[in-house]
């Protein structure tokens, strides 16, 4: 493997000081600039069906049953020219305890709270079906009292008239003290226009929208995948310095790909993402299973670098070399982040290199690093890592150097006969970065094996550390290469 973070496995000696990055993070969340409005509600009143009615397209994952969504998930939402980033959140439930027996309920309720500070604006989403609850009552209760501006929406209205029972239930919802109540059916789209409108209303006259937007253009994405349990969420939590997702025993406590932006010292950006882990066999009829999946999938596209999180405390398998190959195939740059490193003894450092070579020798070339999200070690030479994967993931080499280079190339080992003739490699160039790919014109097909050496020679030369290559070739008929040198004179 390539280690760009430190030399390689070390004893760890007793008198020296550990390094890692503390309870601040990498840097500072960056704010988008845009207004931000936070749906809270307690679960099942259909919150995150009126996120995807709002923003127009099924961002957030949605089933008849409570609890499916459990971290704050931020959407973009375009209304009147004018942008909000909307946030989603899990149930909130009254009573819930801020100690180290809290349950996942709780956990979930405490990251609603989190999202509301600073919000300018916060729609609380009752069911106008059953009135007013005790948990309804208890949400207005605590939204009162942070002084944050409210707008009581009345989900699962799907017929309003004068003299009917709905018409009188979502009246009476005013005793919520939180002002009129907005009626919609999140699920067929009645008012959600009337809705977005009041939304905006509201944010214009708080001066939400006098806030200068920051571009998200050119912030590099990092993905952090990795199978249920490795510790992807609280690696994500220490590089942001915060709790932003929700950490538990449970596997697949993390159901969305969650990302946030962080700025370092110097002005540089990354956007990281926390994804669900993958499991090796979604589970047969799961839906939430499979969106959270699908999501994944989604946010590596999206990204630049996929950092592969293992728990090398215990053995890998093959859902790390499926998931290697997963984010080759995607054309992402690779690093290999060998979490719970300080749960790792001398015969379990022998054990992974072997695991490593067997399992992951195909991405001998992919960066690693050693680290301890709970303790926050080794994660201080992970942007260093990151960042020299970004460089080369985008690295352009010249035409003609690379044509010197495959000169050399191909004298040291010429290509193997195709249909009994020698093939000619007339030149090559790169066509693409992102990851680099380069492109060979020759007199004659070459075979996979032969593609692979002029890889390895391209590593050997050219470096392009923690990237995947793309090495293809065209097959030029003399024709062409006749028109090609008329076209020129």
């Amino acid at each position: 493997m390539t280690d760009l973070s430190d030399p390689g496995p070390r004893r760890p000696s007793a008198t020296r000081r550990r390094g890692g990055v503390g309870a601040g993070g990498i840097g500072r969340i960056r704010p988008s600039g845009a207004p931000t409005v936070v749906i809270v509600g307690r679960p099942n009143v259909g919150k995150s069906t009126l996120v995807n009615r709002l923003v127009g397209r099924r961002d957030a994952i949605v089933e008849e049953r409570p609890g499916v969504t459990r971290d704050r998930t931020a959407h973009q939402l375009d209304w009147r020219g004018r942008e909000v980033t909307l946030l989603d959140t899990g149930g909130w439930t009254p009573g819930w305890a801020r100690d180290e027996t809290a349950t996942l309920d709780a956990a979930i309720s405490e990251q609603s709270e989190r999202a509301t500070a600073g919000a300018d604006l916060v729609l609380l989403v009752v069911d106008a079906t059953v009135g007013i609850t005790e948990e309804d009552a208890a949400a207005a209760g605590w939204l009162r009292r942070t002084g944050v501006p409210v707008l009581l929406v009345a989900n699962k209205v799907d017929e309003l008239g004068a003299g009917s029972a709905l018409t009188a239930s979502v009246a009476e919802l005013s005793a919520l003290g939180l002002g009129e109540p907005v009626p919609v059916s999140a699920l067929h789209g009645r008012g959600s226009g009337d809705l977005l409108d009041e939304v905006w209303d509201r944010v214009a006259d708080a001066g939400g929208f006098d806030r200068e937007a920051v571009p998200a253009d050119d912030v590099p994405g990092v993905a952090i995948i990795g199978r249920p349990n490795v510790g992807k969420s609280s690696l994500f939590n220490r590089l942001l310095g915060e709790d932003r997702v929700i950490v538990h025993d449970a596997p697949g406590t993390t159901r969305d790909a969650v990302d946030t932006t962080v700025e370092v010292g110097d002005g540089r950006a990354y956007r990281f993402v926390d994804t669900a882990g993958l499991r090796k066999h979604a589970r047969r009829g799961d839906a939430t299973e499979y969106y959270s999946t699908v999501r994944t999938v989604q946010a590596l596209d999206r990204s630049a670098v996929a950092l592969l999180v293992a728990d090398v405390s215990e053995p890998l398998g093959e859902q790390e070399q499926r998931l290697a190959r997963q984010i080759i195939d995607a054309g992402r740059g690779l690093v290999l982040v060998w979490n719970k490193w300080d749960l790792v003894d001398e015969h379990r450092r022998d054990r992974l290199e072997r695991e490593q070579d067997r399992l992951l020798g195909f991405v001998s070339w992919a960066a690693v690093v050693r680290t301890s999200a709970a303790t926050g070690r080794g994660l201080d030479r992970l942007l260093p890592v990151i960042d020299a994967v970004l460089e080369e993931w985008s690295k352009r080499i010249a035409t003609a150097q690379l044509n010197t280079w495959l000169a050399d190339a191909v004298a040291a080992s010429p290509p193997p006969l195709a249909k009994g003739r020698q093939v000619r490699l007339r030149y090559i160039t790169q066509v693409a970065v992102g990851p680099p790919t380069f492109r060979v014109f020759t007199t004659g097909e070459l075979e996979p094996g032969y593609l692979r050496y002029l890889e390895r020679r391209l590593r050997e030369s050219f470096g392009f550390g923690g990237t995947p290559l793309v090495v293809t070739y065209r097959v030029r008929e003399r024709w062409e290469e006749r028109a090609a040198g008329r076209g020129s004179r």
